[in-house]
């Protein structure tokens, strides 16, 4: 829903209720969008843990010492 800015000073109560019932609203100068009222808390995609069960695998020497060749550009040698 695109508006005018002159009209959202008006209706700015009501826009921010449809806005955080989920409506987009874009309001705009001379037609033209400049800014998008929308809310906070809706549309943010819930988190589901366990995604990568299964899928990934941490090896045994996973936190073993680095070789000395590897530790060496990280020292400044």
């Amino acid at each position: 829903m695109l508006i005018n800015i002159h009209a959202a000073k008006t209706q700015l109560s009501r826009l921010v209720e449809n806005a955080a019932a989920g409506e987009e609203i874009v309001i705009g100068r001379a037609g033209k969008p400049i800014v998008k009222l929308v809310s906070l808390h809706a549309g943010r995609p819930r988190r589901v843990l366990g995604t990568l069960a299964g899928k990934l695998r941490v090896p045994a020497d996973f936190d073993a010492p680095l070789p000395n060749e590897e530790l060496e550009p990280f020292e400044g040698r």
